[in-house]
């Protein structure tokens, strides 16, 4: 089987397994995501490794646990971590979140969670369920990053904006504040569509700001290109 993977600037996605494809939001919380002090990371709900490999590259004395439960998508992770120049610092685990365990906490918690919310019991495929909040709930989420967040730690996500509110009342119950926010929006007539954000156990300052992404189709902005340039290989 020809199998062709998304390649990058310093390392490669294999996805043929996985329901879960390389997208903008990964690339997003990969390389925005800041790892402020310490070297210890923890990915929930990797998918692919994508930003568990982008994270690698960034920072290259940090150490990456990466947490998945979907078994095709553990096994494409796992394949993509040891083609990679990082692998010695990469480490995958396979299990639900609310089930992982560690001896010590992260510095910098990143989550691009599932957020297809269902309303009835149809059948899902594989896509649909790796999106839904049923599999992982915020609630779940939050809970844990604040359990294995180290004190002066920061955790990173990336979410439909249209969620936002709710994300951040539960994060404010589990003592998590925000620190920056980014809104995301495809070109400067959309609407926002996704908010990257940055939650600490001290409140401060919250900076917001704004990223949109193309000028015109295939167009894009100075932002943009800044932020992913490192990775793309057209960039």
């Amino acid at each position: 089987m020809n199998r062709k993977p998304f390649r990058f600037k310093q390392f490669e996605i294999f996805q043929d397994q996985t329901a879960m494809k390389v997208g903008t939001d990964g690339v997003l919380l990969g390389a925005w995501a800041n790892l402020e002090s310490g070297n210890r990371i923890l990915d929930i709900g990797t998918g692919t490794g994508l930003i568990s490999l982008m994270l690698a590259q960034r920072f290259s004395e940090a150490f990456i646990d990466a947490v998945e439960l979907d078994v095709d998508a553990f096994k494409q992770a796992e394949e993509n971590f040891s083609n990679a120049k990082f692998s010695e610092r990469l480490n995958i685990t396979k299990t639900a979140i609310q089930d992982f365990e560690s001896d010590s906490n992260f510095d910098l918690i990143v989550s691009n969670p599932p957020f297809f919310i269902i309303n009835d019991r149809v059948e899902l495929d594989a896509r649909k369920k790796a999106r839904q909040q049923e599999t992982l709930t915020f609630k779940d989420l939050l809970t844990k990053s604040a359990q294995l967040l180290t004190d002066n730690g920061v955790a990173c996500y990336v979410i439909p904006f249209d969620l936002e509110s709710n994300f951040l009342q539960i994060a404010k119950e589990l003592n998590l504040f925000p620190s920056k926010i980014v809104h995301v929006k495809g070109n400067k007539e959309a609407e926002v569509k996704r908010s990257l954000i940055a939650l600490k156990f001290n409140q401060q300052e919250l900076i917001i700001s704004e990223l949109i992404i193309e000028i015109a189709r295939h167009q894009y902005t100075e932002d943009y290109i800044n932020l992913t340039k490192e990775f793309y290989l057209k960039m």
